[in-house]
């Protein structure tokens, strides 16, 4: 480790520990960023300045097929705090590098109820609105602010809103215009008050009819979903996955109906705009898929949405097991699923 006016810099760093997917790659160089500063001194270093650069946050949405010839730009900007109380909302900040799981703990523990449809989701602050990351009903979009972003040609701290986000489904502009130019150092959530719980999800429903309790507040929402999210999911520090690894497809009404036809049980959920979600897992795992691998790269047993390294994995070996089920599913229903994680 190597210090240059202020920041920490690291050579040959391997990245195995920081994504989510334990897949091997090493970093020529790493540089730690606790702050916008030293974002800034990256931006004039006259070595730096001008090399390529790979922002990398949790590690929990990527996955590495070789070793990394970029500056890689590790977000570390850690602090909690309520910026604002509103009569119509609580407004909250948190630093890039602080992990998901931990924000939405702290602001229940704390009253500001809102992001508990979101617990359990792997990856830092930073990561969420670059993904729009999305659960049980929510989107991180439906509870954002705005956020702070160190621009990487000319070393400026910009904030930006929704609108100039242009976030979609599992996108933003930070995954297209603005990928790897920009680094994103802290978020602010706008927790709309009063609070209502969101709640038209099969498995919440279920929940509230085991329970009896109709009306939950934040904390049991939070305690469900968590529940619900280990019963289905494996935990990345056990066993190496990036989470759901496809997302859930949007089709046309008309589609629905023709897949309807062939395959009458698939599971399905109708959006506001009236287009309809189609649920990848249940595709894939209709299609066989469970349990198989390629490699060390398997699907996993109980989720066939959730890729999975058994020990040992590649990046090769996930795209192909990927590729392989990405041609299944179309050859049974005429769609071709995307991809979820950044491949490098």
């Amino acid at each position: 480790m190597e210090e240059n006016c202020g920041m920490q810099i690291e050579r040959g760093v391997s990245l195995k520990p920081y994504n989510s997917f334990s897949l091997p790659a090493v970093a020529g160089t790493l540089v730690r960023i606790a702050s916008d500063a030293d974002v800034r001194r990256v931006v004039d270093d006259p070595v730096l300045g001008s090399a390529p650069k790979f922002v990398l946050g949790g590690g929990s949405n990527i996955i590495l097929t070789r070793d990394m010839p970029q500056i890689v730009l590790k977000v570390e900007v850690r602090g909690i705090r309520l910026v604002e109380e509103r009569a119509d909302a609580w407004i909250v900040e948190a630093g890039a590098g602080e992990n998901w799981h931990d924000l939405v703990a702290h602001t229940l523990a704390h009253g500001w109820p809102g992001l508990e449809n979101l617990a359990l989701i792997p990856g830092t602050v930073g990561a969420s609105p670059v993904q729009n990351i999305g659960a049980y009903g929510v989107e991180l979009k439906d509870r954002f602010e705005s956020l702070d972003a160190v621009d990487l040609v000319t070393g400026r701290t910009q904030t930006l809103f929704a609108d100039t986000c242009a976030f979609g489904y599992r996108d933003s502009v930070f995954k297209n215009a603005l990928a790897n130019r920009t680094v994103i150092t802290r978020v602010r959530f706008r927790l709309p008050r009063p609070w209502q719980p969101v709640l038209g999800y099969l498995d919440i429903e279920r929940r509230m009819a085991e329970t009896g309790i109709h009306a939950p507040n934040a904390q049991q929402v939070f305690d469900w979903i968590c529940a619900i999210r280990r019963a289905k999911l494996p935990d990345p520090a056990v066993i190496g996955n990036a989470g759901s690894f496809f997302k859930n497809p949007i089709v046309t009404p008309e589609q629905c109906r023709d897949i309807i036809g062939r395959d009458p049980e698939i599971v399905h959920y109708p959006l506001p705009d009236g287009s309809i979600k189609l649920a990848a897992g249940w595709m894939i795992d209709a299609c066989g898929w469970k349990g198989k691998h390629v490699g060390q790269a398997a699907v996993y047993e109980k989720q066939a949405l959730v890729l999975v390294n058994r020990g040992g994995a590649i990046g090769s070996e996930v795209m192909l097991l990927a590729g392989a089920i990405q041609e299944s599913v179309y050859g049974r229903f005429g769609i071709r699923l995307e991809p979820e994680p950044l491949v490098v």
